[in-house]
């Protein structure tokens, strides 16, 4: 276990000073698991789009943490209970809440394991840990799995107003960029609450509220759903299931002893075991970039060129629409390209396709944000809001999209 005091804070660029509040704390932040969160980038290919999207999960994780000692802090200032050893699962559960995501974040969520999601496999990681650290993480554990009996602790873990949604607004608004995703979290932290166990803001703080709501909105669409970084998406999860394909059938392809574990053999929850785990912790986004530089001089064509669109950045071409694609148009791209490149239609199905993406910027259903009303009274959000606009934030939004080459390849 490290004991060295040559670390106190760290220096954010979004907060300033973020201080290390235990020395638990310090030791999970050392461990190899926590630091491969360096090499896992926030936000897939988005700096695609924007050239400063570059972080990664570790100053996330920390800024969250960061939060969430604010909001302790606020919280019990307004005369809310909260023991020491609550405030150290707090702490732990939203440092590592993030700590089970694979390369490039969601990019790849359901192509290197099947049907897992990276928050089951954050909890198997934070049961590994809580094994070596002596049950010092039970606590962190209950309140992750919603299971701790005191549900506003959960709330500030995962909820719509949870202290990973504020970070991430700000920390991506602030390296995209993008200014209508700033938010003030200040200003919400200060008026959060605890009304019969759950997590609620005070009324004088709906303004803060419906800001937070709509730069959510505005970061899915102008960013995290932004066509370009979801074609970059689509054909990082193609390069890995054609070179499935081809291991399958017998070629060899270089990549790391991690990559390739992942490649052959089928890993569901059924068996995600401890030593899946160990190799996932091995797994990071230079895996990846490293198989698709030398993938993209391969003597397959579909590989090859799928590779060289990422890392040139010549990319398929895709238009986003209101309503379903129309079949023919998907077609008529289809056959030219099939019939330019001689391909099988398996073939051309990599690089000629359609789909489809959705938005839903507040759920109302899903543990609503509660506003406490000055004759203590609870109000949702929408319904406490004089903006129509926001009750229009609750409904899904779905876009279609179709892909295909633009130029020759």
């Amino acid at each position: 276990m490290i004991k060295s005091k040559k670390l106190k804070i760290f220096n954010d660029p979004i907060y300033g000073f973020i201080g290390i509040p235990s020395a638990l704390i310090f030791n999970l932040i050392a461990e190899p698991c926590f630091q491969r969160l360096r090499r896992i980038s926030q936000m897939g290919l988005s700096h695609l789009v924007y050239p400063g999207a570059n972080h990664t999960r570790f100053p996330h994780a920390l800024g969250s943490m960061h939060l969430m000692q604010q909001s302790i802090q606020i919280l019990k200032f307004k005369g809310i209970e909260i023991s020491k050893d609550e405030e150290e699962g707090l702490l732990c559960a939203i440092l590592l809440h993030d700590i089970g995501h694979g390369p490039f974040s969601h990019a790849m969520e359901h192509s290197i394991v099947e049907g897992i999601s990276h928050e089951y496999i954050s909890l198997m990681f934070m049961e590994q840990l809580n094994r070596k650290y002596k049950g010092k993480l039970s606590i962190a554990i209950a309140i992750f799995k919603g299971q701790y009996p005191r549900k506003f602790l959960n709330q500030l873990v995962s909820s719509q107003l949870d202290m990973d949604r504020m970070d991430y607004l700000k920390r991506d608004s602030f390296y995209t960029g993008v200014a209508e995703g700033n938010i003030n979290s200040e200003r919400l932290l200060s008026m959060l609450n605890v009304f019969d166990g759950e997590l609620v803001v005070e009324e004088k703080g709906i303004y803060s509220v419906e800001k937070f709501l709509m730069a959510r909105r505005f970061m899915y669409w102008q960013v995290y759903l932004h066509k370009t970084g979801l074609v970059g998406e689509q054909l990082l999860i193609r390069i890995l299931k054609r070179a499935k394909e081809l291991l399958l059938a017998g070629k060899e392809l270089p990549c790391s002893s991690a990559l390739r574990f992942f490649m052959d053999n089928k890993i569901s929850k059924e068996n995600f075991n401890q030593d899946v785990l160990d190799q996932f912790a091995k797994l990071d986004d230079v895996d990846i970039m490293y198989a698709i530089k030398d993938w993209q001089d391969q003597d397959d064509f579909v590989l090859s060129r799928l590779c060289k669109m990422v890392i040139n950045r010549r990319l398929l071409h895709i238009k986003l629409k209101n309503r379903p694609i129309d079949e023919l148009k998907l077609k008529k791209h289809f056959s030219k390209f099939k019939n330019e490149h001689s391909l099988t239609d398996e073939e051309t199905a990599y690089f000629v396709f359609s789909g489809e993406t959705h938005n839903q910027a507040y759920n109302a259903e899903y543990q609503h944000i509660g506003i406490l009303r000055s004759n203590g009274k609870i109000t949702d959000v929408a319904k406490a809001s004089d903006q129509q606009y926001l009750k229009a934030l609750s409904k899904m939004v779905v876009k279609y999209y179709i892909c295909y080459p633009k130029v020759a390849i």
